[in-house]
């Protein structure tokens, strides 16, 4: 493995595949077989479930740990078991019953307890029926815990991973409670934190909130010796609200029909048209590429964001949708001449897989 992160695409991918991508299956596999042990029936369903349907989350955030150096298995080990807590819990809040909030923000005490290595484990099953995990989730919670701290630059991220993770808790609450409430609840959420961000829609910000990637990067940069308060500033000014706002604003707009059938919420039917939609991800675009220019390992920065651009409008979902005809090819061209190239290529590979 590289000490440095990789500047070029076939850098990027080589290393991907051939260290980031085994770790993190193997880890997985790992608690895939932790969770096959959970006396629940219901919670042993949703852990395995969790794990099964959204390993790529754990691929995606398992290549910031490229960021790491030396430190990137241990950075993996992070990032594996801090979104399989956020699967999980995303999973256990889909099949809610009683949609009842603090339940939610009881299961979600667990991030809480993840990104802060000296706090005691709470009871985060306190307003359910379903109690009897076996200590899984308390487990994975230890794992973050124990990796931050053997991270002797962990102190200098903390209270900005911290915050990160504490939004995007508060969002997954608002998110799950009755239908009829989450609107009020995330603009009255929006209210209270308006000047933490630029002018924006209520639906801008708790897609910027929705994102673990700012939380990913500063973990991997606090496991080397780079880290500082001035980096800390402005890998945060990048990635929150800018390069999260995008990622999720991309996320729900290729899983706008899946949405519709199943009744979730989507923050693409809240802008004005399929115009304006298209226009703010590339004001959302535009502002990223300006913060990368000013972060080290730019390079690698801007990979990552023209790979997200490009994996998500190569899903085999888009083609469906309304006027993707003049979305994709409006933001692969903002995009820049790259993101042709890594969108061709997951198309090609889609096709392979067929």
């Amino acid at each position: 493995m590289a000490k440095q992160a990789p500047k070029q695409p076939i850098a990027l991918m080589y290393q991907g595949y051939r260290f980031i991508f085994p770790e993190v299956y193997r880890q997985l596999e790992a608690w895939k077989e932790r969770a096959a042990d959970i006396p629940d029936p219901e919670l042993r369903f949703q852990a395995t479930d969790s794990i099964e349907k959204k390993a790529f989350h754990c691929e995606g955030g398992g290549l910031f740990s490229l960021l790491s150096g030396a430190q990137w298995k241990e950075t993996v080990t992070f990032v594996v078991a801090y979104q399989t807590i956020c699967d999980y819990l995303d999973n256990l809040c889909d099949q809610s019953e009683s949609l009842d909030p603090k339940d939610f923000e009881s299961l979600h005490f667990a991030l809480e307890d993840a990104v802060h290595p000296d706090y005691e484990h709470r009871d985060y099953y306190a307003f359910r029926e379903e109690k009897e995990d076996g200590g899984y989730l308390s487990e994975l919670v230890s794992t973050c815990q124990g990796v931050l701290s053997r991270f002797p630059f962990y102190h200098l991220v903390q209270l900005d991973v911290a915050d990160l993770s504490a939004l995007y808790g508060e969002f997954q609450v608002h998110k799950h409670v009755k239908e009829e409430e989450r609107v009020g609840r995330m603009q009255q959420w929006h209210q209270r934190n308006m000047s933490r961000v630029p002018d924006m829609q209520w639906y801008d910000f708790s897609a910027s909130t929705a994102s673990t990637m700012g939380v990913y990067t500063l973990v991997a940069y606090a496991a080397g010796k780079r880290v500082n308060r001035e980096l800390v500033r402005r890998v945060r000014n990048c990635y929150f609200p800018y390069m999260q706002g995008m990622h999720i604003l991309l996320d729900y707009y290729i899983d706008q029909a899946e949405d519709e059938a199943d009744g979730e919420m989507n923050f693409c039917t809240y802008y004005p048209s399929n115009e304006a939609l298209k226009k703010r991800i590339g004001e959302f675009m535009e502002e990223t590429d300006r913060k990368i220019a000013e972060l080290p390992d730019a390079d690698f920065h801007q990979m990552l964001r023209e790979g997200v651009v490009s994996m998500y409008l190569a899903d085999e979902k888009v083609k469906e949708l309304p006027g993707s005809s003049s979305m994709v090819p409006y933001l692969l061209n903002k995009s820049g001449t790259r993101s042709w190239f890594f969108y061709l290529n997951v198309k090609a590979y889609h096709k392979l897989k067929a």
